[in-house]
């Protein structure tokens, strides 16, 4: 039986539908880079930090469903910011005990956990060529800590991201964010700029760095993925 791979997370990497056209989340591009016959459940929603996320029952659904040898793809941090009750975490604290909790879920069904850190927000510098610093505070440290202590691999998707971000510049990665002229887009009449969103092709860049990422943990990680000359070959992962 193929594996199943499932998302917990928030809106940067929901599935998303013709509602919010073209917003498009990581999971979605992901699937570009899985072999056939293996799928996505993308349980990831607006909004939610890793406490939400279980507040609301939404971890429990996927503990009943999750079976061994499946994936479970864990991505928060961006909400986990937020001084509401409902969502705050703090990074050294409740979020990384949330965080074990998710790896638990996962591992108590013989599943495998992988902890993903927020994508980088694109707020670039006066000087238009480095990125604010420190756009997700310590929460991306403290998931790497997690990592470690669980033995858990963590792909440290905000380090790659800013990396790839300061590297294209200001105009090209402004396209692989929700950044929309008023009157193109159905659902943004008005238009839209904003640095934490992807559009179908940056969902489809950064999802591939996790892929890329996943091929270096070699052994399940890499069995889920197609054949890396394909990668290669993706035209969309290009830096000009």
């Amino acid at each position: 039986m193929k594996p199943i791979i499932y998302w917990a997370g928030d809106s940067t990497v929901k599935q998303n539908d013709i509602t919010s056209y073209p917003q498009t989340g990581i999971g979605q591009g992901f699937s570009l880079y899985i072999k056939k016959g293996i799928f996505i459940d993308n349980r990831a929603e607006n909004g939610r930090s890793s406490k939400s996320f279980i507040d609301e029952g939404i971890l429990d659904t996927i503990a009943a469903d999750i079976k061994e040898g499946d994936f479970l793809f864990i991505q928060f941090g961006h909400n986990d910011e937020k001084p509401d009750e409902e969502r705050h975490t703090d990074p050294f604290g409740s979020y990384q005990e949330n965080l074990k909790t998710y790896i638990k879920a996962a591992t108590d069904k013989g599943a495998y956990p992988v902890l993903i850190t927020s994508l980088y927000r694109r707020l670039f510098q006066e000087d238009n060529r480095t990125l604010v610093p420190d756009t997700h505070g310590n929460y991306p440290q403290a998931m790497l800590a997690v990592g470690k202590e669980c033995n858990v691999p963590v792909i440290d998707l905000c380090s790659l991201s800013k990396e790839l971000i300061e590297k294209s510049g200001p105009e090209q990665s402004k396209r692989w964010f929700m950044h929309l002229p008023a009157n193109r887009y159905p659902n943004y009449p008005e238009g839209k700029n904003d640095n934490s969103h992807l559009t179908y092709e940056g969902c489809v860049v950064f999802s591939g760095l996790i892929a890329a990422e996943l091929r270096k943990l070699g052994s399940v990680y890499e069995a889920i993925l197609l054949p890396s000359d394909v990668e290669k070959e993706n035209p969309a992962l290009l830096v000009d």
